[in-house]
């Protein structure tokens, strides 16, 4: 179970926003929840219009003026790029720009299987085709040894960058990256292609007309793409990029929304982010970043939708590919609950694809609500990614394990490693160790709700003055409503079972919300139910009429105490790691005989029942959320059930002989502390 957190914007303020800015209550509600206070504050991220001057980025006149010295000169320019979607967008702007002014250029991106970044082997290759100048593109701020590497082969290099800095910069005849220290540039948050589109205005002088108009909807792909900040500059570079992809006769682009069915329809960050993103990105995961790159140098549609619809081909082996190893790693938790009540997660498996386990591990996080290192061994070398949220810091855990690591790095919410030979389970060990150390309370993933809102609230034009606040994407997250006090009057499984609509009455309205990746079955709640949900809203048009659709995030009966529920599985996780509970715990944890029977008779064979469901089908106050896990792991020792940890689910088994249920070796234990 996640934890909620609902914001109670204040009235006032919300009315203030409404009236002076323009915008409907539901919007003025979402922006004060998120803490603006005053209609200056709205209007300066609202009305984004405009780019700082590019030349405020340290080293940007010495990158331009090296740059344009070398395109007069004619010396050979070399653009290296990186192989996910930022790095190939930046890559064919730069290089499409330069080859426009006449420039004697080639580009280079290494495979995944280089590694990120410039490497010697690279620079060797680049040398030989008789560059002189090298001018990366999201990468190089960290390539301190590469960098003196390029110059001893008698190359020059500028470095264009948007990650962070150590402490030494690498030598350069210019390093820019907004996150220099001694940058002043008012926005920081730029990703790689938002960098080059500077570094291209600054060339052409400073003007971004032009930029802009080539390059603005590569760049907003980007930016949407890898999930940077998308507030100040980047807002303006999305929506005027939005436009352009939507109604843009670009070849790569058409042809991308063609293959993922976009062609006629509306392009927001969502389709960006989940449709063209994704196909992009899988060149670089499971073909080569050369072959995204060739489509969007491609001017022939023909040309272009071919190499697009090998990229959708692509996508789809990696869909499969992550497919395939969340089923080994649900089988693996099926088959060894104990590894939920970890700390941390941490599973390594043989031949995963190195280029999805990052993905893996952002789902597991969320499907488990558990930090997640996730690694793949293969001929002898085990390297993973991990994925963290709250508190738990990413990094920090790695660089406490790093005498288990040949090399790591990454940040708060994310990073990559290499284990040493023969030491993974220290680095377990280490890991679990570092977690009770710093974080005797683990942090629990939360679902925040901007607002409530009211059945009066719940109508197509409020819902679409919402679209004010996009684009939506990080640190300007799509909004999520508390719908409150919801009766269940219809429930209908969609999909042969795969989601749920169901019809809900708030006072005197109805309407519809989708459920999806649940069953009816699944679901804690019955038909007749109160509940509480937290959705996003949207306008459903058809056949000319439009409709509010409600997409539930999570959805609960309004009688869940939260606050107890969660604290009752950490108790539970604590017991089953064998950490001290205060002694009072123990009573209220351990069930009686009658308290388990009653509890397995709730549970039908075949399709089983959802957790949450089952607790919310108890009429028994004394069972605490604690004590049915306590019963269903007893059952599960004994095998009189079987569960599904990866669908949250238990279901009866047959059953050829009796069994005595205090002989479960969690009551066996539980017993022995409550006396």
């Amino acid at each position: 179970m996640k934890k909620w957190t609902v914001g109670m914007p204040d009235r006032k303020i919300v009315s203030e926003l409404s009236l002076k800015c323009g915008i409907s209550s539901l919007a003025g509600a979402v922006l004060a929840s998120r803490g603006f206070s005053s209609p200056d504050q709205v209007m300066s991220v609202l009305n984004s219009s405009e780019l700082s001057d590019p030349f405020l980025i340290t080293d940007m006149e010495l990158a331009s003026d090296t740059i344009n010295d070398a395109i007069d000169n004619g010396l050979k320019i070399c653009v290296y790029g990186d192989y996910d979607c930022d790095g190939i967008m930046s890559t064919v702007m730069l290089y499409s720009y330069l080859l426009e002014t006449g420039a004697d250029v080639f580009y280079y991106i290494p495979e995944r299987s280089e590694g990120y970044g410039l490497n010697k082997n690279a620079i060797d290759y680049i040398a030989q085709q008789g560059a002189e100048l090298i001018i990366t593109v999201d990468n190089g701020i960290s390539a301190i040894d590469e960098a003196d590497y390029i110059y001893e082969k008698g190359m020059r290099l500028v470095i264009t960058d948007h990650h962070q800095p150590g402490d030494t910069l690498p030598r350069a005849e210019a390093v820019v990256d907004p996150h220099r220290s001694d940058c002043f540039s008012p926005f920081k948050f730029l990703c790689g292609a938002g960098v080059a589109l500077k570094l291209i205005s600054a060339l052409d002088g400073g003007d971004y007309t032009m930029a802009l108009e080539q390059f603005g909807d590569l760049t907003a792909i980007a930016t949407v793409a890898d999930i940077v900040s998308l507030t100040g500059e980047n807002r303006f570079i999305v929506s005027y990029g939005m436009q352009l992809i939507e109604n843009s006769d670009r070849p790569s682009v058409m042809a991308l929304k063609q293959v993922c069915g976009l062609s006629d329809k509306p392009v927001d960050t969502f389709s960006v982010g989940f449709g063209l993103g994704p196909r992009i990105n899988a060149s670089g995961r499971f073909g080569s970043p050369s072959l995204a790159t060739e489509l969007f140098l491609s001017e022939d549609y023909d040309e272009a939708f071919k190499i697009a619809s090998e990229l959708d081909s692509l996508n789809n082996l990696r869909k499969k590919t992550e497919s395939a190893i969340m089923e080994e790693i649900f089988a693996m938790i099926n088959n060894n609950p104990q590894l939920l009540n970890n700390r941390v997660l941490f599973l390594c498996g043989k031949g995963w694809h190195h280029g999805v386990i990052g993905i893996v591990a952002s789902k597991i996080m969320e499907k488990f609500g558990m930090p997640c290192f996730i690694a793949s061994e293969e001929n002898g070398e085990i390297r993973g990614s991990v994925r963290s949220f709250g508190g738990f810091s990413a990094f920090e855990a790695l660089k406490y394990c790093s005498d288990c690591l040949e090399k790591f790095g990454g940040h708060p919410g994310a990073g990559g490693f290499t284990v040493k030979q023969g030491m993974a389970d220290e680095f377990n060990s280490l890991l679990q160790k570092y977690a009770l150390e710093f974080h005797k309370d683990m942090p629990v993933m939360t679902i925040n709700a901007d607002a409530p809102v009211t059945a009066s609230e719940l109508t197509v034009q409020n819902i679409r003055s919402l679209k004010q606040l996009e684009p939506f994407g990080a640190d300007n997250e799509k909004p999520l409503f508390l719908i409150d006090n919801a009766v269940a009057e219809e429930i209908t499984s969609l999909s042969g079972g795969a989601h749920t609509k169901v019809r809900f009455k708030l006072g005197f309205t109805y309407f519809d919300a989708l459920i999806f990746h649940t069953a009816p079955d699944e679901l804690c709640f019955s038909k007749g139910d109160t509940c509480r949900l937290i959705a996003s809203l949207e306008i459903n048009s058809f056949r000319g009429k439009e409709s509010v659709s409600v997409y539930v995030k999570d959805c609960r009966p309004v009688c869940f105490e939260q606050s107890k529920i969660l604290s009752a599985q950490s108790a539970f996780r604590a017991f089953m790691r064998s950490e001290k509970l205060p002694d009072n715990f123990y009573p209220r944890m351990a069930p009686s005989r009658d308290e388990a029977v009653e509890c397995y008779k709730l549970i039908p064979s075949g399709q089983g029942i959802g957790f949450d469901a089952l607790f919310s089908k108890l009429k028994n106050p004394n069972i605490n959320y604690c004590k049915l896990s306590v019963i269903i792991e007893a059952l599960r020792q004994l095998e009189l059930v079987s569960v599904s940890y990866s669908a949250g689910k238990v279901t009866r088994v047959p059953v050829t002989e009796k069994k005595d249920l205090m002989s479960a070796p969690v009551l066996v234990k539980l017993n022995q502390l409550k006396s």
